[in-house]
């Protein structure tokens, strides 16, 4: 794989996350630059979700430093973090109920951006339906929506925040082999388009296919970080991963 050499769009130097007596996350490193796929594994209880959380500023870390597009974020709200660039999607869509899809697009577009779309929310709103092949249903409510189609709207309105950087939550948990491929090739027109993504997945076929890079947290810990096929022959990752 050829050295990525660009400065990293975000960095986060010895993460350490700790609640009660119980240290979440231990000291981790992480980077990933502009335009790059970087897959996060680990077993369930690895520390993933809480660092992601402490990423998107849902949790602040007790000791370490984040750094996105060179400059210090930790202890700003989410909200100020997403505008900046740093969006995610969560693993379980949540979408507005009582609005029709296109709505449920434009509240990001409305809220989340420093500066409304030139064009208006609602045509922007059409425009992102149509990238993630949901403008058929704009006008449907979210009850209407497949899985896989609430899926795509998550992502949607992850994308409406204009994000220089994604972190994808678990956005194929429980789809079919054939949904899964639509949201990876989903996410690879994002990245096409110069998104950098951060995915984290359990179904190993579509984190290989995805990744450029892949970082596997076990215990809170680091434990490799690097090529997707030298990193899951590495011992410890079998062991602690694969249950080999």
């Amino acid at each position: 794989m050829t050295p990525i050499l660009q400065a990293p769009i975000l960095e986060a130097q010895n993460i350490t996350k700790r609640f009660g007596g119980f240290t979440a996350l231990d000291a981790v490193d992480f980077t990933i630059a502009p335009g790059e796929r970087v897959g996060l594994i680990g077993p369930n209880g690895s520390g993933k979700s809480t660092f992601v959380n402490c990423l998107s500023g849902a949790l602040n870390p007790e000791r370490g430093t984040i750094l996105f597009e060179g400059a210090r974020i930790n202890g700003l709200p989410a909200w100020q973090r997403a505008r900046r660039g740093l969006v995610r999607s969560f693993q379980i869509p949540r979408p507005f109920k009582k609005l029709s899809v296109v709505e449920n697009v434009q509240v990001p577009l409305r809220f989340a951006l420093a500066t409304p779309p030139v064009e208006g929310s609602e045509r922007r709103a059409l425009a992102i339906l149509e990238s993630i092949g949901l403008a058929a249903k704009a006008d449907r409510s979210p009850r209407d929506l497949s899985q896989v189609e609430l899926r795509k709207l998550e992502l949607g309105r992850a994308l409406a925040a204009s994000p220089r950087l994604l972190i994808a939550d678990e956005a194929m948990a429980g789809l079919s082999d054939s949904e899964v491929d639509e949201i990876v090739e989903l996410l690879e027109r994002l990245n096409h388009d110069g998104i950098a993504i951060i995915l984290i997945e359990h179904i190993m076929r579509a984190v290989m296919r995805f990744s450029q890079r892949i970082v596997v947290l076990v215990a809170g810990r680091k434990i490799a970080d690097g090529d997707p096929h030298e990193v899951m022959r590495h011992a410890e990752v079998e062991r602690a991963y694969l249950g080999q």
